[in-house]
């Protein structure tokens, strides 16, 4: 079973974010597949994502999301078990600076 857990800053309303990275990733994996993704609340700007205790993905570091396909290719890869690497992180869109 890969176990995948996103810790999510409550106070940025980063809920709505993990919820649509749950369901992505539980659509994606094959029926019956042994996942299990996990969302909690936790630090001012977090949105942490570790894959079987790995922490492949830190919002406090890079400052941007991440990919939701670079992380169904790292649960992919945990299912197989091969090395975890750094998610990617997704585009930035819709930022204006004022």
């Amino acid at each position: 079973m890969v176990k995948v857990d996103v810790e999510y800053c409550g106070v940025c309303n980063f809920k709505l974010q993990c919820q649509l990275l749950r369901q992505f990733l539980m659509e994606a994996a094959a029926p019956g597949g042994d996942l299990e993704v996990h969302c909690h609340e936790g630090r001012r700007g977090a949105f942490e994502v570790t894959i079987d205790q790995q922490l492949v993905h830190s919002k406090l570091s890079t400052l941007a999301f991440p990919d939701h396909q670079s992380v169904l290719q790292q649960v992919q890869r945990a299912a197989s078990g091969e090395t975890l690497e750094t998610v990617q992180a997704a585009p930035i869109k819709d930022c204006i600076l004022m």
